[in-house]
C-alpha cells in the first residue's frame, strides 16, 4: 500500500485534501541505533500534510507504510518520569472506576511493553491480552504477570473474535494510515461483548497548529486529530461517545466510546468545528515559520558564542526538531533519563544519547527541553546534580 490515492480522506473518504505543510527527506522511523553510521543511513521519507475540509482530519498524503519498521526494538517506555507516572496512574484508576473493571478482560492494541495493560490488570485484578509487533512486548515485571498474555503481531480481523470488556489503544491510531478501516475492525471486536468500551489516546493536533510546533510533526505520525475530527470518526464507525477530553497539559486527546448498531448523534460541546480547524490550519504556516526562524537564529548564536547546549528528551519530538532544522555541530549530545536509550544514536543526525549524570562533567550553558511538561522535573534533577544551566522549553 502506497500513498493515499487521489487525495481521498482516509477518515471520511471525501476527495480533495488541501496541502498546507511540507518537509522533505526526514527519518522514516524513530528507532534508535547502536552507532553513528547506522543512525544516519536509515530510510528517509517526505511529509505533505493534507487537510480535509469535510471532516477536519489531517493526514500525510506522502506516507508510505512499507518504510515503517515496528518490528525492531524501540525503547519508548515513559515510566522513568514521575510526571508521566502520575498521569498514567490517574487514567488507569479512572477507567477502572468508571466502567467497574474488576475481574474483567482487557485488550490493548499497540501495547508496547505492556506497562499500561499490566497497570490495569494490577489495579482491577483483571486479565489482559496485549497485541503489538514489537519484540519487547511482555518484558516487564508485574504483580499481574500470570494474568497477561502477549501476541507479537499487528492487530487485524484475525483477532476480531476476542471478547473484551475494555479495548485500549494508546498512541497507535496516529500511526494508522486508513483510520476508518482500522476503527471498523475494532468495532467488530468491541461489539462481541455486551457493554464493552473502547479507550483511545492520541496527540492533540490543535495544540500543534496553535503553537506552530513543527517538532511534533514526524513521519511515523501519518494521522492527526482534533477533538472534533476524532469524535466524527468514531461516530461514523458506529461508536457512541461516553467521554471526550484533553489531558496531559492539553497534549493528548482521550476518547471513550461504546459500539452501537446505528450511527450516534451524540455530540460534545468541546468538539472543534471544521471551520475552526480551517482557521487553525491557516494560522499554522505563519506560526511555524516564526518558530523556525527563532530556532535557526538561536542555533546561529550557539555557534557564534561557542555555547554548550544539549537537548533533553530523545524521542520523536527531538528527532523532528533536529532533522527539520538540520542541526549538525550546533548541538552535540542528547540527554534522556531512560537507561534503555542511553548510549544509542538518534536517526538522521546521529547524535549520541547520554545519561543525565553526563552533564556533571559536560557543564552545558543551556538545556533545550523537548517537552515543557517535564521542566520542573528536569530542573530538580539538575539542582540535585549541582548543574547550573538555562532551561529552554521547546514551545
Amino acid at each position: 500500500m502506497s500513498t493515499i490515492s487521489q487525495n481521498i480522506c482516509p477518515s471520511c473518504t471525501s476527495h480533495g485534501l488541501k496541502i498546507f505543510y511540507e518537509v522533505k527527506n526526514i527519518p522514516a522511523n524513530s528507532m534508535l541505533f547502536s552507532n553513528h553510521k547506522a543512525a544516519i543511513s536509515l530510510p528517509l521519507g517526505d511529509i505533505r500534510l493534507g487537510f480535509c475540509k469535510t471532516c477536519g482530519f489531517i493526514s500525510n498524503v506522502d506516507f508510505i507504510p512499507s518504510k515503517m519498521d515496528y518490528t525492531s526494538p524501540a525503547p519508548e517506555e515513559q515510566g522513568f518520569s514521575a510526571t508521566f507516572n502520575e498521569f498514567i496512574q490517574r487514567i488507569a484508576a479512572q477507567l477502572i472506576k468508571t466502567y467497574s473493571l474488576h475481574n474483567k478482560c482487557i485488550l490493548e492494541i499497540g501495547c508496547g511493553r505492556g506497562d499500561f495493560l499490566a497497570l490495569l490488570c494490577e489495579l482491577g485484578n483483571n486479565f489482559g491480552i496485549g497485541i503489538d509487533p514489537s519484540p519487547v512486548i511482555g518484558k516487564i515485571e508485574s504483580l499481574a504477570s500470570d494474568r497477561l498474555t502477549f501476541i507479537r503481531d499487528f492487530y487485524s480481523d484475525l483477532y476480531s473474535n476476542f471478547e473484551a470488556d475494555l479495548i485500549c489503544c494508546r498512541h497507535t491510531l496516529e500511526h494508522i494510515q486508513y483510520t476508518a478501516e482500522f476503527l471498523k475492525t475494532i468495532q467488530r471486536t468491541a461489539k462481541k461483548k455486551l457493554n464493552s468500551v473502547v479507550f483511545f489516546e492520541v496527540p492533540n493536533v490543535v495544540r500543534i497548529l496553535n503553537e506552530g510546533a513543527f517538532w511534533d510533526i514526524y513521519y511515523e505520525h501519518c494521522s492527526y486529530f482534533s477533538l472534533g475530527s476524532l469524535a466524527r470518526l468514531f461516530r461514523s464507525c458506529k461508536f457512541e461517545l461516553q467521554n471526550l477530553r484533553k489531558d496531559y497539559f492539553d497534549q493528548y486527546l482521550l476518547i471513550e466510546a461504546k459500539p452501537v448498531s446505528q450511527t450516534s448523534e451524540k455530540v460534545y460541546e468541546i468538539e472543534e468545528s471544521v471551520p475552526e480547524i480551517i482557521e487553525d490550519v491557516k494560522n499554522f504556516s505563519h506560526l511555524c515559520q516564526k518558530k523556525l526562524n527563532f530556532w535557526k537564529n538561536y542555533l546561529q548564536q550557539i555557534l557564534k558564542n561557542q555555547k554548550r547546549v544539549v537537548i533533553w528528551g530523545s524521542g520523536s519530538k527531538c528527532i523532528g526538531f533536529m532533522t527539520t532544522l538540520n542541526i549538525e555541530e550546533e548541538i552535540e549530545y542528547i540527554i534522556d533519563i531512560n537507561p534503555n536509550r542511553q548510549g544509542k544514536f538518534i536517526p538522521g543526525v546521529g547524535k549520541e544519547i547520554m545519561a543525565p549524570e553526563f552533564l556533571k562533567d559536560y557543564r552545558p550553558d543551556a538545556v533545550i527541553v523537548m517537552n515543557p511538561a517535564y521542566c520542573n522535573e528536569i530542573n530538580q534533577i539538575l539542582v540535585d546534580m549541582g548543574v547550573t544551566a538555562e532551561l529552554i522549553p521547546c514551545s
